[in-house]
């Protein structure tokens, strides 16, 4: 049959379709010969929503069609029958304001099926639960096999071993194939349906893009521009010679509206170059007396610039320990602070500096990021301890001296982002600073990587700049194309994990 069909088309149901629709309708439902809608109910149905009634036609011929309604979803609950949804029968559950799509009937003529038209018909339902912002798709799905089973099986044995493919159910089947989830199994749900001993499953679709109606005017961005500067390392004239270079940073890729601007791990070293008549430990300690006032000099720029800054790392002294932090400048005027957990070996030798204790995830208006500093890139449980709490972006400001430690950080950074399914960015110092100690060289290369699936680029790299050149790399990155990752990718890495084998904690 499929080499005789010239064309295959879905459209609105028309209440002049109404014979040709009952007549498919029949032939579906057969050996239940009075399991039709009548007409009065169709004209209901497009009165009401015209747009949830759909056909497909082949060859100009309807052989199938879905019908939909929606409804307050909480009014009804997973305990509802057939009659309890439908109103018996009346439609008047229908809600326009409601937020779940209901599924009424789908059925596709038994001589049209295995040409997939049933997933038409589910792709276009998803659709329009998607365009009207619905948080979900849900009905009652019949087990049309289960009366070969009820004697040895109960309905939740007959739905697993469907599950593992030890059964086939033409309509279950299809449904888990399609994403749909068994919420529930019901007793009655359909009187009459023999077939399945009047038992149904409650199956749910969820809509990844719903968004809950906002009672505030708050910009929710599903595509997020990123602003990475590689820094040049060079010696300035005290701390507003150095402000200076980093406004200028923050004016250009605000100029391109980004809405992060990524500064490297130690970018303030430059001004060690005053104390390097001292020891190391002395000299950085100097170094720390500037981190607050630049903190709130970055402050004052995400709020002049309109763009949240990731100030990189600076050495602070607190109860007189060396920790390597840095902070989080939003442009609506807070600040929060992030610290390193994991110092290098040569940091703690030559500085005497200690790790941090805190790790968490920062919500902004761009969505829940988390931010680790270099070293602490190279340790996959932070990434996904974050990751567990619903980070869509990791910040990697870093600082190393040889290829060999850019290329610890860089490929860390990658794994990161596939295993995770997020996005990271990193961005160092390039150049060199012969009059400081301990920070004589450095090389960089700051990237943007994404997982590695159909809708991302193929090397997981999304931008990149140049070696061991001054410049800063703009990006887009689309928080939406994660959300069909997590749900639909190739490989589900977060989903999948084996939690029933092992499980990651943080002990306070």
């Amino acid at each position: 049959m499929e080499q005789d069909i010239k064309k295959v088309e879905l459209r609105y149901l028309k209440i002049e379709d109404y014979d040709e629709f009952k007549e498919a309708m029949v032939k579906a439902y057969h050996p239940m010969t009075d399991a039709y809608w009548k007409k009065h109910h169709i004209e209901k149905l497009l009165r009401i929503f015209p747009e949830g009634q759909v056909v497909v036609l082949v060859d100009g011929k309807i052989v199938g069609a879905a019908m939909s309604i929606i409804v307050e979803y909480d009014l009804f609950g997973d305990e509802h029958t057939y009659l309890d949804i439908t109103g018996k029968y009346s439609f008047d559950t229908h809600d326009p304001d409601g937020d779940v799509l209901y599924g009424i009937d789908v059925f596709i003529d038994p001589d049209y099926r295995g040409l997939r038209l049933g997933r038409r018909l589910y792709e276009y339902r998803m659709e329009i639960c998607e365009r009207l912002n619905l948080k979900a798709i849900v009905f009652g799905g019949r087990l049309p096999n289960y009366h070969k089973y009820a004697d040895e099986l109960s309905p939740r044995e007959y739905i697993q071993k469907v599950k593992l493919k030890e059964i086939h159910d033409p309509v279950l089947n299809f449904q888990l194939s399609n994403d749909f989830h068994v919420r529930k199994v019901m007793k009655g749900y359909l009187p009459g349906d023999e077939q399945s001993g009047e038992y149904a499953c409650i199956l749910r679709w969820d809509n990844i893009y719903y968004e809950k109606p906002r009672k505030r005017p708050d910009i929710s961005k599903g595509v997020v521009r990123l602003g990475l500067v590689q820094w040049q390392m060079r010696l300035y004239k005290g701390i507003d010679g150095l402000m200076e270079q980093a406004e200028y940073f923050v004016d250009a890729v605000s100029g391109y509206r980004s809405d992060f601007a990524l500064f490297p791990e130690f970018f303030n070293a430059p001004l060690m170059a005053d104390y390097n008549h001292m020891a190391e430990p002395d000299a950085i300690r100097e170094l720390a007396k500037f981190t607050d006032e630049i903190r709130k000099r970055f402050v004052q720029l995400a709020i002049s610039y309109n763009i949240n800054i990731i100030t990189g790392s600076m050495p602070l002294v607190e109860d007189g320990t060396l920790y390597n932090v840095g902070y989080l400048c939003k442009r609506n005027g807070e600040c929060e602070r992030y610290e390193k957990l994991h110092v290098t070996p040569d940091e703690a030798k030559v500085w005497g500096m200690k790790g941090g204790n805190e790790l968490k995830v920062f919500n902004t208006d761009c969505g829940k990021i988390g931010i680790l500093i270099c070293y602490d890139s190279e340790f996959p449980e932070l990434s996904r301890i974050l990751a567990d709490q619903g980070m869509k972006i990791l910040f990697v400001p870093f600082l190393t001296d040889t290829q060999n430690g850019y290329s610890r950080v860089r490929n860390c950074a990658q794994a990161r982002a596939i295993e995770n399914e997020c996005y990271v960015a990193i961005a160092g110092c390039v150049g060199n600073l012969p009059k400081v100690h301990n920070m004589d060289i450095q090389f960089a290369q700051s990237v943007v990587f994404t997982p590695c699936d159909f809708p991302f680029p193929t090397n997981g790299v999304k931008a990149e700049a140049t070696q061991n050149t001054e410049m800063i790399l703009i990006a887009d990155v689309d928080l939406d194309l994660l959300k069909e990752l997590h749900h639909f990718g190739s490989v589900q890495n977060l989903r999948q994990r084996r939690l029933d084998l092992y499980e990651l904690r943080m002990k306070k």
